[in-house]
């Protein structure tokens, strides 16, 4: 079972970069799923949860109507559009997803029990 993220990068202040998570080994798709995002010396936050539907999200303040997650049941893939980039969103991102049982988007990291290794990105001022 694991996740794979990609997509991260360099981008000046205000680009744009596409993450992508993609599933393997099982399917995802009746999983809560979310993304995280670690700072050097900073704890994991939570950056962006997605319902087992796809309908449901929640977002914390600080990426809020700047950041889009999405998903692909079918293709067993997990998005998060970041647009507006700013410097402080500079971090290491994760894809994470929720046991089966869990229904609610959870903010917390340790609620979440499967987790890809993450990818890079880094915006410049």
């Amino acid at each position: 079972v694991q996740l794979q993220a990609s997509g991260g990068g360099s981008v000046q202040a205000g680009g744009s970069l596409r993450l992508s998570c993609a599933a393997s080994g099982r399917t995802f798709s009746s999983n809560v799923m979310g993304w995280f995002r670690q700072a050097p010396g900073k704890v994991r936050e939570f950056v962006a949860g997605i319902n087992r539907s796809g309908v449901g999200s929640n977002y914390p303040d600080s990426v809020k109507g700047r950041f889009t997650i999405s998903r692909d049941k079918d293709k067993n893939m997990l998005y998060l559009q970041m647009n507006s980039l700013k410097p402080e969103d500079t971090a290491v991102y994760y894809c994470a997803a929720r046991k089966e049982s869990a229904v609610s988007i959870a903010t917390s990291r340790g609620l979440y029990d499967y987790w890809g290794q993450g990818t890079q990105v880094t915006v410049s001022s």
